[in-house]
């Protein structure tokens, strides 16, 4: 062995591959498996992996190309619309060629029944597949034959090799490609079970490479936990293009679809989808199913809340009833228990109204939580309706709002909540007495609390 060989071992010593245990949540790493993370404490979470021997030359880094932005060539990508209205507003106008989009819910919600959908209204136009992980083609196929007309050409297949489903895609480049469920595929050469979050993480980075890359549209469908986040690490959520929940609603067979991250489109945007027989169903107008039980009773008044662009007229109800007991009950479902009380305490030190010693219960109707300040006149009346046990006038709609020295202020987007509520039979609005508003509906205006005795003056 000559000297300069010597030499050369001595610097680059030989070495054999090691294995090393890091946790696949937080990336600690351990000596030796472990069931539960030291750091994290999450269990099941670490993992052996083989780290080989160091390479005797570092290879060479390449430079990457920089660009101006007047430099880069504009891409026009038409987006695909399946027909279907409310997913396709939610989406922002269709689904973006390139996108990665995750859809989740509940079991049973009907996330695969809306893909399915979706998929057969696309093959008219678009090339699709469908990778079913989690049902086998049969059920599929008789799915298929329940709640769709005619066969469009869309592919399938029950395959939950990640390996083999990113190679088949890249070899026939669709436009689209839906995986359901992101849960059930799997790395063969990760050695922990589908689902976990070394398994989700790798498949949310390489379903990202392939569709930017191959400018692919993927959808896949994400399970959540029992707190309604969905499966997996945080970092899935940040990889995808637009996060979106198909969740239930319990008085009606109600779907809405939300959509809560959105790169190619608006935020807050829901969409509303009936669950049949025959699958889900578009529900354009569902502001008529939500008041077509309303009635001029005590304790009820109509709101319009602003869901992303969509206004929607919901039923606020109030019942309030003296307190039998030391400490008066306060029971709110669909809005901010705070700010429902903020609203009682207002009334009660203008108005003089004995809230304190009534119990108040208080919901909003179908389901829906309001967030927006533009339902603190529907809120205020709908106490006050309660208390003095008369109904607002018939068909009227409240929208303003309430600060804390009484006053009633202007709400913004006045024409959008209007313009919905002229649609569907409101014959009366109840507004702030500065609201800048043309209409042909007859207008009830008040500048503070004070006034909005004048709805029970003459009927206490």
């Amino acid at each position: 062995m000559s000297a300069s060989e010597s030499t050369e071992d001595q610097k680059y010593p030989m070495s054999k591959a090691t294995s090393s245990f890091v946790c696949t949540n937080c990336d600690y790493k351990a000596f030796k498996w472990q069931g539960c993370c030291p750091d994290c404490q999450e269990w099941n979470s670490i993992v052996e992996r083989t780290i080989s021997p160091a390479s005797k030359v570092s290879a060479k880094v390449g430079t990457v190309t920089l660009k101006c932005l007047r430099d880069i060539p504009t891409q026009i990508n038409n987006r695909m619309v399946s027909g279907v209205n409310e997913w396709d507003r939610v989406l922002g106008s269709g689904i973006m060629p390139g996108s990665f989009l995750i859809l989740t819910g509940d079991p049973g919600i009907g996330k695969s029944t809306l893909l399915l959908q979706i998929a057969h209204n696309l093959a008219e136009k678009y090339s699709v597949i469908y990778f079913s992980s989690e049902e086998s083609l049969g059920q599929v196929k008789q799915r298929a034959e329940r709640l769709l007309k005619k066969d469009q050409p869309v592919l399938f297949s029950d395959e939950g090799n990640l390996e083999k489903i990113i190679a088949t895609t890249a070899q026939e480049k669709p436009d689209l490609v839906i995986i359901d469920s992101i849960q059930n595929c799997y790395f063969s050469e990760i050695q922990v079970t589908p689902g976990s979050i070394g398994q989700l993480r790798e498949s949310g980075f390489r379903l990202m490479r392939l569709a930017k890359e191959n400018n692919i549209a993927v959808i896949v469908t994400g399970h959540i936990t029992k707190e309604g986040q969905i499966a997996g690490p945080k970092t899935l959520e940040h990889m995808v293009d637009g996060v979106f929940y198909l969740q239930g609603e319990d008085r009606w067979q109600t779907r809405i679809l939300r959509s809560v991250k959105n790169r190619f489109g608006p935020i807050n945007e829901i969409g509303f989808f009936d669950m049949g027989q025959n699958g889900l169903t578009q529900v354009p107008n569902i502001s008529q199913l939500l008041l077509q039980e309303s009635s001029g009773t005590p304790g009820l008044s109509i709101i319009s809340s602003l869901e992303g662009s969509r206004p929607l007229l919901l039923e606020v109800q109030a019942l309030t009833v003296p307190s039998k007991f030391g400490i008066p009950q306060r029971i709110i479902t669909g809005a901010d228990h705070k700010h429902v009380m903020i609203i009682v305490g207002i009334l009660e030190k203008y108005l003089q109204v004995k809230f304190s010693a009534h119990d108040i219960f208080f919901k909003v109707s179908g389901g829906f939580k309001i967030k927006d300040s533009s339902a603190d006149l529907g809120i205020a009346l709908a106490l006050l309706s309660s208390f003095f046990q008369q109904p607002l006038p018939e068909k009227s709609i409240a929208l303003a709002e309430i600060h804390l020295t009484g006053q009633i202020k202007p709400i913004n987007h006045i024409g959008i909540h209007t313009d919905e509520a002229k649609k569907f039979g409101a014959q009366h609005l109840l507004l702030a007495q500065r609201q800048k508003l043309n209409s042909s509906l007859t207008k009830h205006t008040f500048s503070n609390v004070y006034e909005l005795l004048k709805l029970f003056d003459n009927k206490n």
